[in-house]
């Protein structure tokens, strides 16, 4: 099986260099977290490494340490800021998985008893509903 080279032009990629905007919650010298758009639920932030690769398959294992360490650290403050009952963690590789962009990235999702987690239908969500979640979340990760 080949895999896939990596491509420079993915999204997360060009919210990594600053060519799209994003709602960032957290960023320091390997690892940046910000609102995912198209959440599945109030509060879903993406935890993105800034090493380029497709994903868990093929990223160096020294993405993992400042990646996962950065996920807990995430998950901590999504629970508090959104007052949640718990968190979905989730990493997705390769089509069959539901992987849609190949940049190695964890999705951190809120969860509250008995509501499902919603689609990843491409609906966005309205940016003053992002901007307000991910100011929550910031001040979670500062308390």
């Amino acid at each position: 099986m080949t895999e896939a080279a990596y491509d420079t032009g993915n999204i997360f990629a060009k919210i990594l260099r600053g060519e799209i905007p994003s709602h960032r919650v957290y960023e320091d010298e390997a690892v940046v977290a910000f609102m995912d758009v198209m959440p599945q639920g109030p509060g879903h932030t993406l935890v993105v490494p800034k090493a380029p690769s497709r994903n868990l398959l093929d990223a160096a294992p020294s993405t993992f340490g400042p990646l996962f360490s950065t996920v807990q650290k995430v998950a901590r403050a999504v629970r508090k800021a959104l007052n949640a009952d718990g968190v979905t963690v989730m990493q997705l590789n390769e089509p069959a998985s539901g992987q849609t962009v190949y940049h190695l990235h964890v999705h951190v999702i809120p969860r509250f008893d008995g509501i499902p987690l919603k689609p990843h239908t491409g609906t966005m969500e309205k940016p003053e509903v992002l901007a307000e979640n991910a100011e929550k979340i910031r001040a979670a990760l500062g308390s």
